[in-house]
């Protein structure tokens, strides 16, 4: 059987002041044409679905519409959880009408899913925080272990004197109930959860900038070795980078976001994990790279005609500007540059230190006037830049009022 899974959608999710709708939907688009070319059988959502527990009215529709057309009308199961930024009760709020279109919605840790039947798959048993699926096109069960986002009140009954510890004991010990009571060699054996999970020991994995962090120090980090033997392949979601933090024969893969949506993510390549799995094998994945949206970039520049010609070379992409040079920028300069591109996120001037001796730092006559005291002032404390004329203009205008 073949498997997509994605994670952290982050419907509704805004750049600064850009909105990333349109891109977004440009996004959905493109994945639900690989689930297709690919005839998947079955999809996880590992979390962070929207942006935020209250997203709008076209964040919402994107996302019901989307499942649906992912799960082809009831065709294929849709399984998606939630993670850190979704609030539990509205993703479990549409579950009783979701499962008409083949769409299961976990919200908790702890959720059990009651026994359904559609035209084309059914769950055939069901436990806290466990599934089995039987597809009609299948000839063996497809057992899944679900674990959304979980904070410190939906696990405060779990915590002792060492959080970490308590944390990693009592996930490892549900898992291990879980998977030795329903996943034997017989059937597809998956985990999908949204945490932040890293192997024991590793070089820490940094969290997106900008994102709500779950790991704080460690307390919530979660090791991999917490995962069952009879797992043949983990879902993950949280951090939006693809990587594989398990082994190529049972993989613990984070997807990646669909978009980069902040830029310590420029340059990267987002994309979905295409599984393909049977009982009692290692699986095989791939992932497919992933093209809708606007690239984000990084540019430095040391002059400003410099950084309007990439600029307007480079129209559809969101940019992080830093200028440097020897004075402030102008009006005119920065009107100039926010005229040649509509994707300007930031833009942040960087004036050169031409340095000062100690003796030129220390000679400011205070008894001089106002304004040649306030020149000696600012270059003190600008490394030597002296103050241009557009600021002298101001500084007046703000004396004089």
């Amino acid at each position: 059987m073949k498997i997509l899974h994605t994670a952290d959608w982050h419907l509704g999710k805004r750049l600064d002041r850009f909105s990333r709708l349109e891109e977004q939907i440009s996004a959905m688009e493109e994945i639900i044409s690989i689930a297709d070319e690919e005839n998947v059988d079955l999809i996880l959502v590992a979390g962070d679905l929207f942006d935020n527990f209250t997203p709008g009215v076209e964040a919402a529709e994107l996302f019901y519409k989307t499942l649906k057309r992912l799960s082809q009308n009831g065709k294929r199961p849709v399984i998606a959880i939630s993670g850190n930024h979704d609030s539990p009760n509205l993703i479990n709020a549409p579950d009783p009408l979701a499962r008409e279109c083949g769409i299961i919605l976990i919200g908790h840790p702890k959720a059990e899913i009651l026994p359904f039947e559609t035209e084309h798959f059914k769950i055939t048993n069901s436990k806290e925080g466990f599934i089995e699926v039987a597809l009609v096109n299948i000839d063996f069960p497809v057992r899944i272990l679900h674990t959304p986002y979980a904070n410190e009140v939906r696990l405060k009954e779990y915590f002792g004197e060492n959080k970490e510890e308590e944390i990693n004991k009592i996930l490892s010990k549900t898992w291990k109930e879980l998977a030795d009571q329903f996943c034997d060699t017989s059937g597809v054996n998956l985990l999908t959860a949204h945490l932040y999970m890293n192997k024991r020991g590793a070089e820490i994995l940094e969290e997106p900038e900008g994102e709500k962090p779950i790991k704080i120090g460690n307390a919530d980090l979660i090791f991999s070795d917490s995962i069952p033997n009879q797992i043949q392949y983990t879902a993950l979601g949280h951090l939006h980078a693809f990587q594989n933090i398990g082994t190529q024969e049972k993989p613990v893969v984070y997807s990646s976001s669909p978009l980069c949506y902040s830029f310590s993510e420029a340059g990267q390549t987002k994309y979905v994990s295409i599984v393909e799995a049977e009982p009692g094998q290692p699986v095989s994945f791939i992932k497919k790279p992933l093209k809708s949206g606007r690239k984000l970039v990084r540019k430095t520049f040391t002059s400003v005609e410099d950084s309007v010609q990439w600029l307007t070379e480079n129209p559809y992409t969101f940019i992080e500007l830093t200028l440097e040079s020897e004075t402030f920028l102008t009006s005119d300069e920065r009107r100039m540059i926010y005229q040649s591109h509509n994707g300007i996120v930031h833009l942040i001037p960087k004036v050169k230190s031409k340095g000062l001796t100690e003796q030129e730092s220390l000679e400011i006559n205070l008894n001089q006037d106002i304004e040649p005291l306030f020149r000696d002032y600012f270059k003190s404390k600008n490394g030597g830049q002296e103050a241009n004329e557009e600021l002298m203009n101001l500084f007046n205008e703000i004396l004089n009022a």
